[in-house]
């Protein structure tokens, strides 16, 4: 009881917020890019959507949550191949066929794809057609993702990249009833409300508008759709030029450009947070950020804040994506900062674990670059050190561990092994840790 309550207090705040304007693909961008993770260095009437329509299926549904969370991603990138060309009983047989591995796998709550550049995979008013969904598409993938994955007591968190959008090219193909569309073609939106870098388009968190469409977003999708939460994952503000957002830093008054972005992001995910719980309080709001503090802190991602405070999230999956012997990032020390960094107890701390790495070369890793390659158990080792301090566990990322390629098959399929008897053996925590593993 204690939490509806706060969270309709965040909601109260969160709306004062937007009222008040308080200032204070494609495959090539992959998830976890080497470039990207190691820089180490309510709805509002202007969007034209009716708030009164709330399902009450899902005004009424009790998500399936689970403590720890086992988790894994399936992301956008798997999508050329299992739903562009597909028809919707080819769809639903892929997605039958990874939900099973994920379960048989110890996994009990899966983060899957459903907007990655201001599109979505899912039916929307406000985001148009998913990039990679068949032109003549007649299903709904999101349907058939919950419906599976529930039909299998997973867990399953719509994950969305709040600020990404698509290229120059695919804007200019994007229908204009689109609020997106409507921004890039207005003289005075285009290069605010939106800015490019490096020929793809992104969302600027500083005007209320835009939060308010970011966050309308994530309550249209647990309104119309039994989602057991919402994530997002690591893409804040994407660079630290000054003229990305610099009209709105202008106007705002404010004189330290640091401290501006910070709050906007906070604003953003505040607001996030109001409209999942807005939608359904039992919903989850979980957030992914870089596994370094530097790396937040790039991004203007103020991790200390929403790790600490209510209001912000209900889980954190910081991307630990670090080997042991990791010269500058070492996965154990990275794991002790997290766990102290989450103070607010109502937060659960889950480990990111780069399963993708097994058998590569770990080039930002300095004297532990060979170590993916050396050691066949690192995923399993960094696995049993986060589950004997009750933190719960997320591998990076399905296709890695289920389509590994030739080279690594055998290996990756010990991990597995391993993996799930770490997982099914301690379904409550550290209480049943084992420690018999065959490295």
């Amino acid at each position: 009881m204690r939490r509806k309550y706060i969270y309709l207090f965040s909601a109260i705040i969160a709306a004062s917020i937007m009222i008040t304007g308080c200032s204070k693909a494609d495959t090539e961008l992959s998830e976890n890019s080497a470039i990207h993770l190691y820089d180490l260095e309510q709805t509002p009437d202007h969007l034209g959507i009716d708030t009164n329509n709330t399902s009450e299926s899902s005004s009424q549904y009790e998500p399936l949550n689970y403590t720890p969370q086992y988790g894994m991603w399936f992301t956008v990138n798997d999508y050329p191949d299992i739903l562009m060309t597909s028809t919707e009983e080819e769809f639903s047989a892929s997605i039958e066929e990874r939900f099973d591995n994920a379960a048989d796998s110890g996994i009990n709550t899966i983060y899957v794809h459903v907007r990655a550049f201001g599109d979505a995979y899912y039916k929307s008013e406000l985001f148009s057609k998913g990039l990679y969904t068949p032109a003549d598409m007649d299903f709904d993938p999101l349907e058939i993702m919950v419906e599976a994955a529930h039909e299998r007591k997973l867990s399953i968190h719509a994950w969305i990249n709040p600020l990404r959008c698509q290229s120059d090219v695919q804007m200019k193909d994007m229908d204009s009833s689109f609020t997106l569309k409507k921004w890039y073609e207005d003289n005075e939106k285009c290069g605010t409300y939106l800015s490019l870098v490096d020929n793809r388009w992104w969302l600027c968190p500083a005007y209320p508008e835009v939060r308010e469409l970011i966050a309308e977003g994530a309550a249209e999708i647990v309104r119309n759709y039994q989602v057991d939460g919402i994530h997002i994952d690591d893409y804040f503000y994407p660079t630290k030029d000054s003229s990305f957002d610099e009209k709105a830093f202008t106007e705002s008054g404010e004189n330290n450009l640091t401290e501006f972005r910070m709050e906007q992001c906070s604003l953003m995910v505040q607001e996030i947070y109001s409209a999942v719980k807005g939608e359904n309080p039992d919903v989850l709001f979980g957030i992914s950020p870089q596994g370094t503090l530097h790396g937040n802190d790039s991004q203007y991602a103020d991790v200390k804040r929403w790790c600490s405070e209510e209001g912000f999230c209900d889980y954190i999956v910081p991307q630990i994506y670090f080997g042991l012997k990791n010269e500058t990032a070492p996965f154990a020390d990275m794991v002790s900062i997290w766990k102290n960094l989450v103070t607010n107890p109502d937060t659960e701390l889950v480990i990111g674990i780069a399963a993708y790495k097994l058998g590569q070369e770990d080039i930002y890793a300095g004297s532990g670059s060979g170590e993916w390659l050396s050691d066949p158990a690192v995923i399993s080792k960094e696995t049993e050190l986060a589950l004997k301090l009750d933190l719960g566990v997320s591998l990076y990322s399905y296709s890695a561990i289920f389509e590994s390629a030739e080279n690594i098959a055998d290996n990756m399929s010990d991990e597995l092994a391993r993996v799930k008897k770490l997982l099914q053996d301690n379904p409550t925590g550290s209480d049943n840790i084992t420690t018999d593993l065959q490295y």
